[in-house]
């Protein structure tokens, strides 16, 4: 039983781990591609530069709050492990 639940704690924790990885590696590559297209549209029309600059600003949080919904959901998978008061008693931390 508790080698099941240690096991299961190690699925999560790998679980999670490539999770956040692979949610910050798209949301670095959006957030890049956001801003090049901000720059070029800045660089091609600089009277637009405030109107461009406050969508790519809000555009930049709704990808970064993406990253951030992947972590809560990796914190929730680690910590609400079925099984994690054995996974406890096993490590001695009562």
């Amino acid at each position: 039983m508790e080698e099941q639940v240690l096991q299961l704690f190690k699925t999560c924790i790998l679980a999670a781990g490539f999770g956040i990885t692979i949610a910050a590696s798209f949301c670095g590559i959006a957030q890049g591609i956001g801003l090049r297209a901000a720059v070029e549209g800045i660089a091609r029309n600089p009277e637009s530069s405030g109107k461009v600059t406050v969508t790519m600003i809000i555009g930049l949080a709704l990808i970064e709050s993406l990253c951030i919904y992947a972590l809560v959901i990796a914190f929730i998978v680690v910590l609400k492990v079925p099984g994690l008061e054995v996974l406890t008693g096993l490590l001695g931390a009562h």
